[in-house]
């Protein structure tokens, strides 16, 4: 009789099914995976798909929207449909119409972090990874900016724009754990340990940072440096991923209770029922699914050349 991991093995075979998963997924579930990545990697994977005919994707509901907004002749299965973003539920294509006609001349530049209804609103779309990149390339001066606010100051240190946050108080809980008091405190038990830190977190964490860098911006930084031990201010299990690849490094949580309960809703057990009956699928509204490509398209022009020119010393991280 199969385990479940053989069972996962024989039905992918079986059914020609991938595995994605966002780096904030447990070990076990980072280990099944056919691809491992943040935001705007996966964003490239899906888009890259080919032959596949079954995508299981172990991440929030917009990833997964997302996946079949670039999909549409695939079917995207979510191992637990209950497994959202409370972020990306924070802003609603309702309250980015408002505020486009308070402010008719910005550009709304949208999180990827979004649901695909906001998506559809959006003139382009950004990830924590690209998010400078996509607005320099803007001509506007005004940009609205959503949903993390966070996020949205970091950007606005970066050029040379008005950014206006859209809801003004839009966060990622798990990012707001973290505290300049701890970082300030940790670091000082650990001087030779340099501090890396995710801009969905607080302004004054970020300025503490040595580097402020999306997850897969980590993954790139940590492989080649010299530096042997890093304190870490993102969600808990993105250690679990640079331990792994880097064995000889020592990788310190900046708070080790910072954990997204909604990445961990999906399990082995549930990936197995999800290849098994093929559920849970995502589907996207036709008029959305279109509007809302259009804007994700646009960021994938703009960033797709630069990530993968990056990516050709770093194969073996995937």
């Amino acid at each position: 009789m199969l385990n479940d991991l053989q069972e996962i093995e024989r039905l992918k075979e079986e059914k020609n099914a991938i595995i994605l998963a966002h780096n904030y997924q447990t070990k076990d579930i980072q280990e099944i995976a056919d691809f491992v990545g943040d935001s705007l990697e996966l964003c490239i994977k899906v888009s890259e798909i080919e032959k596949t005919e079954i995508v299981v994707f172990c991440g929030v509901d917009f990833m997964a929207e997302t996946a079949a907004i670039l999909n549409p002749h695939k079917k995207i299965l979510i191992p637990d449909k209950d497994a959202k973003c409370p972020m990306a539920h924070m802003l609603s294509a309702e309250d980015i119409k408002k505020a486009k006609k308070t402010y008719p001349e910005a550009a709304m530049v949208l999180y990827i972090n979004t649901l695909a209804e906001a998506k559809a609103e959006a003139d382009i779309l950004c990830t924590s990874a690209n998010a400078v990149q996509v607005v320099r390339t803007l001509p506007h001066e005004k940009i609205l900016f959503g949903p993390d606010m966070n996020l949205a100051w970091y950007v606005s240190q970066h050029v040379n724009k008005e950014i206006i946050p859209l809801p003004p108080q839009g966060h990622c809980y798990v990012h707001k754990m973290f505290n300049f008091g701890d970082l300030y405190f940790l670091s000082e038990k650990n001087q030779d340990a340099e501090i890396l830190v995710h801009p969905e977190c607080n302004p004054n964490v970020q300025k503490f940072a040595d580097k402020v860098l999306s997850t897969g911006g980590m993954i790139n930084h940590v492989k080649p440096s010299k530096q042997k031990k890093f304190i870490i201010a993102t969600e808990l299990d993105m250690i679990t991923r640079l331990k792994r690849e880097n064995p000889d490094k020592k990788f310190i949580p900046a708070f080790n209770k910072a954990t997204c309960e909604n990445m961990k809703m999906h399990s082995i057990e549930k990936v197995k029922n999800c290849l098994l009956n093929e559920e849970f699928v995502v589907q996207v509204n036709k008029k959305i699914e279109d509007k809302s490509r259009v804007a994700i398209e646009r960021m994938m022009e703009i960033t797709k050349n630069q990530y993968l020119n990056s990516q050709i010393n770093n194969k073996e991280a995937y």
